[in-house]
């Protein structure tokens, strides 16, 4: 094994992916596979999942589906069970499952607003703590990778709910790297800019979404496996100083947002 191959490795690893049954999910899963590392697919919609798990046994890799709502407390609690009896813990917790909503501010619901805190943070916050306190008990180290957006960071228009939420994870990335100071839990982020998943691939087909890639400083939209790149480094030992942080991957957008 080359040094590079070593030092961005999880081979022996367990890491458990939500929402990988579909989008940044599905290469996230792919990806830590190729890694080394024995995934566990967790989602909701089962026979995507199973999809992927099969995929990746068919590389030659190791995987399971397990189904997963992380907007059910005891659902969080059962996913790690099941783990601790087939791969005996998790050492990998990536958090990517969310939903996104385009709405202006005036119209929004109190149950869509609900709906969106509950699964984007709340959700990210059973599953992390779950994770930390199996770790901790079990005098184990580990990295929790979230998946917020650069909409946590600048403004955009039309997605109020969203935004605000993934500002609140991007603290909630920082809070957590925290109070897990001395445990050897490392919790960063992944910020991705416009990338073309199912989630949103309809509205980029829309004039106002062709509209916002033509602004864009890469003049497109980003394709999932260029995340992959910034998510080995977060999960691996390539990142063992890197802790609270919030990596963007949007070619610059971030910075240019007005």
């Amino acid at each position: 094994m080359s040094y590079l191959n070593e030092l961005f490795s999880n081979e022996g690893k367990v890491a458990l992916v939500t929402g990988s049954g579909s989008g940044m999910g599905v290469a996230f899963a792919h990806a830590l596979a190729k890694s080394g590392a024995k995934v566990i697919c967790a989602a909701r919609r089962v026979e995507h999942i199973e999809k992927v798990a099969a995929e990746i046994v068919a590389a030659g890799g190791e995987a399971v589906a397990l189904a997963l709502d992380i907007g059910d407390t005891e659902s969080v609690h059962n996913v790690f069970e099941q783990a601790a009896e087939i791969y005996g813990g998790v050492d990998i917790l990536v958090n990517n499952a969310g939903q996104i909503q385009f709405k202006p501010f005036p119209d929004v619901e109190d149950d869509e607003w609900n709906n969106l805190v509950n699964v984007n943070l709340t959700g990210t916050m059973r599953m992390s703590r779950e994770f930390a306190k199996r770790r901790i008990a079990a005098g184990k180290t580990g990295s929790i990778v979230n998946v917020t957006s650069i909409t946590g960071m600048q403004t955009l228009k039309n997605v109020p709910c969203y935004g605000s939420v993934k500002a609140a994870l991007n603290q909630l990335t920082k809070q957590v790297a925290a109070d897990l100071f001395g445990t050897g839990i490392r919790c960063n982020a992944i910020a991705p800019g416009y990338f073309m998943t199912e989630m949103v691939d309809w509205y980029f087909e829309t004039e106002q979404g062709k509209a916002e890639v033509a602004r864009l400083p890469s003049q497109r939209i980003g394709d999932v496996k260029e995340l992959e790149g910034a998510l080995l480094l977060l999960c691996s030992e390539a990142s063992s100083f890197i802790n609270g942080a919030v990596l963007p991957v949007d070619y610059g957008h971030n910075i240019m947002l007005a």
